[in-house]
């Protein structure tokens, strides 16, 4: 694997997390794809605008969020990343403190920018 295009994973990785611990919609905004399928540890298949909706809406809060064990394939122009991670936070009023194994798909989009098209979450038992 080229150490510049896992650097660069690793980066996108990192705006993604702050992002979504700042709620930054702008930010997820440019690194969720139009495209995105997200199926949700609940089994909910949801799209780019319903992931930014619960951020700008406030109703999806993040208060901690620690990646570990990250794994991180390269194949041409896709990336695949798996990470657990503890997350801490509430969705519409309900708090949560979940260890979660993420699955994320990026691509380089013809703008030479990643962007996570499908992702995939399930609980760590």
């Amino acid at each position: 694997m080229s150490n510049s295009i896992e650097t660069q994973i690793l980066e996108a990785e990192e705006r993604l997390r702050l992002a979504m611990l700042d709620s930054d919609v702008r930010v997820l905004d440019e690194l969720l794809a139009l495209e995105l399928v997200f199926t949700n540890h609940l089994g909910q298949v949801l799209g780019k605008q319903d992931d930014l909706a619960a951020h700008q809406s406030g109703k999806f809060k993040i208060e901690t969020l620690t990646p570990s064990d990250r794994r991180i394939q390269v194949i041409g122009n896709v990336a695949s990343v798996t990470v657990k991670v503890h997350l801490v936070g509430s969705y519409a009023g309900a708090g949560f403190d979940n260890d979660l194994r993420f699955t994320r798909i990026w691509n380089l989009s013809s703008n030479g920018t990643w962007q996570i098209v499908t992702a995939h979450s399930s609980v760590v038992h």
